[in-house]
């Protein structure tokens, strides 16, 4: 059979796989990079395995998209298009494959139109297969995207979120299949993503089944995760009852949250007859023996809880956010109320609000209410910006049923109906003024930007700015492997260290001396590397217990402060955006500061009617709970 290669349309792509008899592989790498280490997984690692997996003759590899174009920039100190850039010139065949979040695209909000569309058509130009889905299963918050790739001449694959439970029938999946085939047309790929791993694999070989009567030309690539240990047996009734491709990730890496062992896959299927095709498997072995040396410079970022979870049938929590839920537990020092959060809250909460589809950004928004209802011991006590635009509709209309009323009224008050009159439905988001924002850029980076710049800008502005300045001091990391650029516990002066890059050349970097600038203050740190000496400047740290002890407010006190324009951080997050500047007047109800924490928004609102005498913040700012905000000066 002719390779399915980069380049080829969706006609050529839909035609080779109807001729082929057995069915094919996607090597989700970005998946199993964020289900099991976080996202950490580093460009140099995926440079090393590259040409292995060029050779393997996968359908795609997914290698971008979700959470992982904001950890890029965040965590890892890589630019997106960069690693697209690099990673093709190592494999020019290989189709590569995004995972989109629709009208929230790589962030965890929902974005203006144009933003969309500009997003779509930089990126475009570097990914061939485009997954797109929405939380609610709601298809006009996908449907701008789906223009931009069919427009673009990329392989569209929409999705429909699957979960268990009485409302989730196959009826109603089929039903929504035709809904989107009546926006896209039927030159598409249907992933059916099941991204818990959630349902046994006759459930869904049964819904596999049920597509295929009712569309029996549609090619459908299931997606799942390995969380309870049983995603072979749900891709194998998926690929008997039907479906062409099936995902799975390479052996060395996997582990528990993330995608099978490809090699798994293959040898089980053989026995029911079905070939994977065109796998090169030698290839498939050749890169997990390449990656298996790497994976002990991630062990860090792998789960705090290890083993199979296939309670995940109860709580539903989705591959990507399993790790990140538990390092956050260990963050906040809850981790002992883990088990309580799972097995308790989290079914109920995701009950109460609909039983709608826990995936980002609807994972964060259930996983941080249960967290705060058990943390705080007062459920929906102190609800989230995103809380309460899902009550409201902005994300779409509830698939099934709207949570009870006493939620509303918890959440809202007693003139609820009337909130959700004035405020509800799906948010109508006014197009960013891209020039604008260019402008804003450019102001503060001190030059203008590039349109990959601007892109990651409009979707992430403070992170990215942050890795802009990075990039322009520090220069390119992504020749640093893990074993340096995440090694634990910093570097010493004196230290010498060796290592090979991607390409296997070997570099020296040699640590110190330091000397102090007498009139700054600051100390100048020499590198030597590769033999060439650099030099940077960093300022003094201050000697633990040199700063006064932050005072610690309780949540009464916070809210009394509020309440006379002293205006401080109700929770620990980031400064996300400052609405307000000072000398300006504002009303109640006035949005003062957005936080973010846990990948959700929150809105700071004045209790108070006044004019602002003064900002205590700044944008990108972490806070902890009673650190001060604004204040308000009150009529």
């Amino acid at each position: 059979m002719e390779r399915i290669v980069q380049g080829m349309n969706i006609t050529e792509v839909i035609k080779s796989i109807r001729k082929a008899e057995g069915y094919f592989i996607c090597n989700t790498a970005r998946d199993l990079s964020q289900s099991d280490f976080k996202n950490r997984i580093l460009l140099h690692t995926d440079l090393l395995a590259a040409k292995a997996r060029e050779k393997a003759n996968y359908f795609a590899l997914e290698i971008t998209g979700g959470a992982s174009v904001h950890v890029d920039i965040l965590r890892k100190q890589v630019d997106p298009f960069l690693k697209l850039e690099l990673l093709r010139e190592q494999m020019p065949n290989t189709m590569f494959q995004t995972l989109c979040r629709g009208v929230n695209l790589f962030g965890y909000r929902p974005y203006p139109q144009n933003v969309i569309r500009k997003t779509v058509k930089e990126f475009a130009k570097y990914v061939d297969v485009w997954r797109v889905f929405d939380f609610m299963n709601h298809i006009p918050n996908m449907q701008a995207v789906f223009e931009e790739v069919q427009t673009a001449g990329k392989i569209l694959e929409p999705c429909i979120c699957f979960s268990t439970g009485p409302e989730h029938t196959d009826d109603f999946y089929v039903k929504k299949v035709q809904e989107i085939l009546d926006v896209t047309g039927e030159e598409i790929l249907l992933c059916i993503k099941n991204h818990g791993g959630l349902g046994t694999p006759k459930r869904i070989g049964d819904l596999v089944s049920a597509i295929k009567q009712k569309y029996p030309e549609l090619v459908i690539h299931y997606h799942g995760h390995n969380t309870d240990g049983n995603d072979v047996g749900r891709i194998t009734a998926a690929v008997i009852n039907g479906a062409e491709i099936v995902d799975a990730a390479d052996h060395a890496f996997t582990g528990f949250y993330g995608p099978p062992p490809i090699l798994t896959v293959i040898d089980t299927l053989k026995d029911y007859g079905k070939e994977a095709e065109g796998i090169d498997v030698a290839a498939v072995i050749e890169t997990s023996e390449v990656l298996r040396n790497e994976r002990e410079h991630y062990e860090y970022f792998e789960s705090q809880f290890k083993g199979f979870s296939p309670t995940v049938q109860i709580h539903k929590l989705p591959g990507g956010a399993m790790g990140s839920s538990f390092e956050q537990a260990v963050k906040g020092e809850f981790l002992d109320k883990m088990p309580d959060i799972l097995h308790d809250e989290l079914p109920k909460v995701q009950i109460e609000l609909g039983n709608y589809w826990s995936v980002t950004p609807g994972s964060q928004i259930i996983w941080t209410t249960a967290v705060s209802n058990v943390l705080g011991g007062d459920r929906y006590g102190n609800p989230s910006g995103d809380l309460k635009n899902l009550l409201l509709g902005k994300y779409g209309p509830f698939p099934f049923y709207q949570p009870a009323e006493w939620i509303y009224e918890k959440i809202f008050g007693e003139n609820w109906r009337e909130i959700l009159e004035q405020e509800g439905g799906v948010e109508d988001i006014e197009d960013m003024d891209i020039e604008q924002e260019r402008a804003n850029l450019t102001k503060r980076l001190g030059h203008e930007p590039t349109e990959h710049q601007l892109v990651l800008y409009l979707q992430h502005p403070n992170d990215a700015v942050d890795f802009f300045k990075f990039e322009e001091k520090f220069g390119k990391v992504y020749v640093l492997p893990p074993s340096i650029l995440l090694k634990r516990g910093g570097f010493a002066l004196g230290d010498t260290l060796e290592f090979k890059d991607h390409e296997g050349k070997q570099h020296i970097l040699e640590i110190g001396p330091e000397q102090k600038n007498e009139e700054s203050g600051d100390w100048n740190v020499y590198l030597n590397v590769d033999h060439h000496q650099r030099m940077y400047t960093f300022q003094e740290e201050i000697a633990a217990g040199g700063t006064a002890k932050a005072i610690e407010l309780s949540k009464e006190e916070i809210e009394e402060l509020a309440s006379v324009g002293d205006v401080r951080a109700p929770f620990s997050a980031n400064v996300s955006d400052i609405k307000v500047e000072e000398g300006q007047d504002v009303a109640v109800g006035d949005t003062l500061v957005i936080l973010e924490a846990m990948k959700m928004q929150t809105p700071v609102n004045s209790e108070v009617a006044g004019k602002i005498e003064k900002i205590s913040t700044d944008l990108g700012q972490a806070l902890k709970p009673g650190d001060k905000i604004v204040k308000i000066v009150t009529d």
